[in-house]
């Protein structure tokens, strides 16, 4: 079998992936400013949907939308064996309808037709990873990877942060981690600016140029402009430093600017904690979703006899993908709501004291108790935000990795980026501590961590080096 007959292949299988579930997936990974959007997309594509008047008591009428009676329970459950007939679907009921119907759709498709797609670079992504042969639980994690990408394209955090935070084995996560970085655009799936750059100049088959060199040995000084300091290490004339230079500045420090934003225009909050007496209570912000619920006018025409039947089948499909979408926000919300529940019971201290209480936090635990996988919920956090008493805060911030103590106990990285922020707004401006100095003031307070560490804490918190510090 040639390489492109298993490509086409693959590819083959991964399409025949259940639209629905694709969709499925989408609500659970979108903020609300997105799903807010998609559900207007479908109100406008879907008839028989409509949003509840608040005014009215419309307890017996949601109850009635989410009934699912023999037949269309049955349908509910094979959704996502029914692909082919969902491609169909408007062909199916291009006959027999009625005027209403007829101009309804003549609008959509004007209004569809009218849309242009932009392409997003998870998008991008995922199009290359349908095509990549690689084990099951390595495309899960490599999907996890391409989900969290930053506004540049790079991960949030290390690989080896990520398989502490997540319970995930390191050896899986490098693996998946090399696939992203082999697809387009080079230097996608990079941890920092420095690797993503030596990505890029590997494609180039130049990793082993003086450029390469210079970024891989000497990247500090390059972004200090310490031009001739490089030279002279490197035992290279100025004239080779200039050309390369040249070459670094061609390179792209953004692989992701090229495509479609895919982050939230602002921020709206998933999820509210508030303190009634001695609790902290997880409350849904609901109010920014509409509800929705199937028309009675659509359900009266499938139990009409006269009703012509290429009609009651286009209904009965908008009716089967109307419940879906309403399945899966409730099921989205569910999932985020108790999620949001299990970081409030374990992350106590927090809602008391504020950062500085934060505990360790790993996805699999929550996993474990909620009753899905870690990477579900990587993606039902994924740009997830929750107003708590000291703030508002990305739900992802409360996962956080283990650093040992000398009593035997762990404290959570956050915590310790929290007593490093402390530290250097305490410090002597003049004399500002190095990151060795830092780490020997934690150390002194039992936790055990390298200078390296608090390097990388304190670039994490966005705060210069001691030199750029000092204040004269």
């Amino acid at each position: 079998m040639n390489v492109a007959q298993t490509l086409g292949q693959n590819l083959s299988q991964h399409q025949r992936l259940s639209p629905q579930l694709q969709q499925s997936l989408g609500i659970l990974q979108a903020p609300v400013f997105e799903l807010r959007q998609l559900i207007g997309q479908e109100l406008n594509q879907n008839p028989v949907l409509e949003v509840e008047d608040t005014e009215e008591n419309v307890d017996a009428e949601r109850a009635e939308a989410q009934l699912e009676d023999d037949g269309f329970g049955k349908e509910f459950e094979k959704l996502s064996q029914m692909d082919e007939e969902w491609r169909n679907y408007l062909q199916q009921s291009s006959s027999g309808q009625g005027p209403r119907t007829a101009e309804d759709e003549e609008r959509r498709q004007s209004m569809f037709d009218s849309l242009t797609a932009q392409v997003t670079l998870q998008d991008h992504l995922t199009g290359q990873l349908a095509i990549v042969d690689c084990p099951p639980e390595v495309r899960k994690l490599v999907e996890m990877l391409l989900g969290s990408l930053d506004e540049k394209g790079f991960l949030p955090s290390s690989i080896s942060e990520m398989s502490l935070e997540q319970g995930i084995p390191l050896a899986q996560l490098e693996q998946a981690k090399r696939i992203l970085q082999s697809f387009d655009p080079p230097g996608v799936g990079a941890e920092d600016l420095r690797e993503c750059l030596l990505i890029q100049l590997d494609r180039q088959e130049r990793s082993h140029s003086l450029e390469a060199r210079i970024i891989a040995a000497h990247f500090d000084d390059l972004a200090r402009h310490r031009f001739q300091g490089i030279a002279r290490r490197l035992a290279v004339e100025p004239g080779d430093i200039s050309r390369a230079l040249e070459i670094i500045g061609k390179l792209n420090p953004r692989p992701a600017s090229s495509y479609a934003a895919t982050t939230q225009q602002f921020v709206q909050p998933d999820v509210r904690v508030e303190r009634q007496g001695r609790k902290f209570v997880v409350i849904m912000e609901e109010g920014q979703l509409p509800r929705l619920r199937i028309s009675n006018l659509y359900k009266d025409i499938m139990t009409n006899p006269k009703g012509g039947r290429d009609a009651r089948d286009y209904i009965r499909e908008k009716i089967r993908s109307g419940k879906f979408l309403i399945r899966s926000i409730q099921q989205r919300q569910e999932t985020i709501r108790r999620i949001a529940e299990e970081i409030v019971a374990r992350q106590q201290d927090f809602f008391r004291e504020g950062p500085s209480g934060m505990k360790p936090l790993i996805m699999s635990q929550i996993s474990q108790v909620v009753g899905v996988h870690e990477t579900t919920v990587s993606r039902a956090i994924a740009g997830k935000y929750m107003r708590t008493p000291h703030g508002l805060f990305e739900m992802r911030y409360f996962f956080n990795a283990a650093l040992a103590t000398d009593d035997g106990e762990t404290t959570s990285n956050t915590s310790v980026k929290s007593m490093i922020t402390d530290i250097i707004r305490e410090e002597d401006s003049a004399s500002p501590l190095s990151d060795d100095d830092i780490a020997k003031i934690l150390v002194g307070r039992g936790i055990k961590i390298a200078r390296r560490t608090v390097a990388k804490y304190r670039e994490a918190e966005n705060i210069l080096p001691s030199h750029l510090r000092r204040k004269f």
